[in-house]
This record gives C-alpha cells, sequence and structure tokens, in this order.
C-alpha cells in the first residue's frame, strides 16, 4: 500500500489531473461558489501535494530536491498554499481579517504548477531568459527615455492636464501609454484645448506629441520587440545553421567521392 501510494504521487500525470481539479476549484472559490465540500476538496488537493513533496524529499533528498528549478517552485507554491488550510478551521467572524484575506489568494498561485506540464515550456524559459540577457540594456534605455519625458511632460503641461501630468509618476505612466499607442490623440487633445484647440500652442502640442508618438511607441517599441524577437529565436537559428553545415559538408564529401 505504501508503494503503491508512493508511486502514485511520482506519476507526474496524476499530479496533473489533481492540478486541474484543483484549477478549477480555485476558480469556484474566486467566482463566490465557497462551501464546505469545495473548501474541503480544495484542502484534499493540497495535502496530495503536501505528501507528493515530502516523498519527492524521501525519493531524492533534500538537497537534490531543491536543486531542480521546477521542485522549487512547487515546493514552495506547495508551503505559500499552507496557511490556506488553516484558515479553513479559523471562525467565519475572523476570516475577512486582511492577513486571513492573503492566505486565501494564495491558492490562486497554485495555477502556475501547471506550467511545467507544457510541451517545451522549458525552452521557452531558456528562450526568454536569453532575451532578457540580450536585450536589457535596450529595455533599461527605453525606460530611461520614458522617464525624462515623463518628468519633462509633468513641467509643461502640469496645469494643462492635472488628471495626467500633476504628480511625475502620472506623467510617466502617461507617457509610456503614448509610447505603447494607448491614449496617443486623447493626451494631446486634453492638454491642446488648455490652449485653445485653433492656437499655434496647440498646433505645437499635437506636433510635440505626434513626434514623441512616433520616436517611442512606432520606431522605439519595433525596435525593441525586433530584438527581443531576434534573441528568443537565436537558439532554433543556431540549429539551423547548424544543419546547413552538416549538410554543405555531406555535399563536399560527395563531390569529392564523384571526382
Amino acid at each position: 500500500m505504501k508503494d503503491r501510494l508512493k508511486i502514485l504521487l511520482l506519476n507526474d500525470k496524476f499530479i496533473l489531473v489533481v492540478i486541474l481539479i484543483n484549477s478549477v476549484l480555485i476558480y469556484m472559490q474566486v467566482a463566490g461558489y465557497e462551501d464546505k465540500f469545495i473548501g474541503s476538496l480544495d484542502m484534499v488537493c493540497t495535502l496530495i501535494f503536501l505528501f507528493e513533496m515530502i516523498v519527492k524529499h524521501s525519493e531524492y533528498g533534500f538537497r537534490e530536491y531543491w536543486r531542480d528549478g521546477w521542485n522549487r517552485l512547487d515546493g514552495t507554491l506547495v508551503i505559500l498554499s499552507l496557511p490556506s488550510v488553516a484558515a479553513l478551521f479559523i471562525p467565519n467572524e475572523y476570516t475577512g481579517l486582511s492577513l486571513f484575506m492573503i492566505f486565501r489568494l494564495l491558492r490562486v498561485i497554485r495555477f502556475f504548477r501547471v506550467l511545467h506540464f507544457f510541451p517545451n515550456f522549458t525552452k521557452v524559459v531558456q528562450g526568454f531568459k536569453a532575451a532578457m540577457r540580450e536585450s536589457y540594456a535596450i529595455l533599461l534605455s527605453f525606460a530611461v527615455i520614458i522617464v525624462i519625458f515623463g518628468l519633462l511632460n509633468c513641467s509643461l503641461f502640469r496645469e494643462a492636464d492635472p488628471e495626467h501630468f500633476q504628480t511625475p509618476l502620472r506623467s510617466i505612466y502617461a507617457v509610456f501609454q503614448i509610447c505603447t499607442i494607448e491614449g496617443w490623440y486623447e493626451i494631446p487633445n486634453t492638454v491642446a484645448s488648455y490652449y485653445g484647440a485653433s492656437s499655434v500652442t496647440a498646433e505645437f502640442i499635437r506636433l510635440y506629441f505626434c513626434a514623441l508618438l512616433i520616436l517611442g511607441g512606432i520606431i522605439g517599441m519595433s525596435f525593441i520587440n525586433s530584438i527581443f524577437v531576434d534573441a528568443m529565436v537565436a537558439d532554433n537559428n543556431d540549429v539551423v545553421k547548424a544543419k546547413l553545415e552538416e549538410i554543405q559538408k555531406t555535399l563536399d564529401e560527395l563531390k569529392e567521392k564523384s571526382k
């Protein structure tokens, strides 16, 4: 019996089924369909994850378990979800406290456990890491430019459009909106209307925001996307290049034999 339970808990397919069931239960709880039966099933799923972690510690050892990246993710999620089990035994008048609300919300992060069952997800993560290494300097430079224009716009248009430029943080967010082509015409029109919709100042303001949109939103974002995507597919390009070199080598050998 003990060995069967051990084999079951080490079976990835069984754990995937439990994760999917637990995801449905979490969805129902967040949607407001909470009752004792759903809460009990949720607790059973959490206990299964806990026993799985214990069995893996026994099977692989503490260091070997936490050395694996996915095990670190699974173990961390299990530990973070344990307080939600304790919350089931707390009287209702105390479960509304912010501390217990946080414990209950932590259940949602268990959705992340399903990620490492997706095909080639590890390669996607590795590609994302490589892309970040290649493009972090560009991203930081773009962020600095947004901050600079955010501070500049805050100084220039604080009175004209306090909703977007009253504080530096609001102004930075407004510049980010424009660079992502979100609200790119509402914000300039609001600022221009302060100076008179048909005044010369209003026209220059519109030209200024158009230039900001083109440089930051169209050229800047396109440049960042191209670098990021190129870094993401760099490994695939290396594989294709290696195969082409192998084919070329084979063709050269065939030419030599045919002489």
